[in-house]
């Protein structure tokens, strides 16, 4: 089966860690903003839409790009939505950008906001409303390395893989 997975995340949880572990054991790629930014550079596609529904005619795995609202019609997609406490988000960004405390809050609300913006502004939706997502998986409760686990396991007792 084509399976296609999207994955809207708060920034700093880790999801690029989980979707790149599932992109490894399920021999699927990924693809993120700055891959599709690059596509669209081409000019061979419309808009983001249409390169997101073209993506999605084989298994994969999209981050972010409202991903979940384009697809939301198609039967063969399954949308993720990560998010984690905001301390272990800060102290994560804190780490990955190596930034202050202060400058890594600043930078993961910054993002937040602006992924929120922009999902509202394509879609008309609240963006991490439960009610648009398959599965949510928080990455302060149950660990990052365990959320792609817990993913292919529930893939596979549906026999999706």
């Amino acid at each position: 089966m084509n399976l296609v997975i999207t994955i809207s995340r708060r920034f700093g949880t880790g999801a690029g860690v989980i979707a790149e572990e599932l992109s490894r054991r399920l021999e699927i790629p990924v693809y993120d903003k700055a891959y599709i930014e690059h596509e669209l550079e081409g000019e061979s596609y419309a808009d983001e839409a249409e390169l997101i529904k073209e993506l999605a005619t084989h298994s994969c795995i999209i981050l972010g790009r409202c991903a979940s609202e384009i697809l939301k019609d198609q039967g063969n997609v399954f949308n993720i939505y990560i998010c984690a406490d905001k301390e272990d988000r800060i102290h994560r960004v804190m780490a990955k950008k190596s930034l202050s405390y202060e400058g890594a809050k600043a930078t993961l609300e910054q993002n937040d906001r602006a992924r929120a913006d922009y999902y509202y502004r394509h879609t008309g939706k609240v963006w991490g409303d439960v009610n648009n997502y398959h599965m949510i998986l928080d990455t302060s409760q149950l660990g990052i390395d365990k959320c792609a686990d817990i993913l292919l396991r529930y893939f596979e007792r549906i026999e999706i893989i």
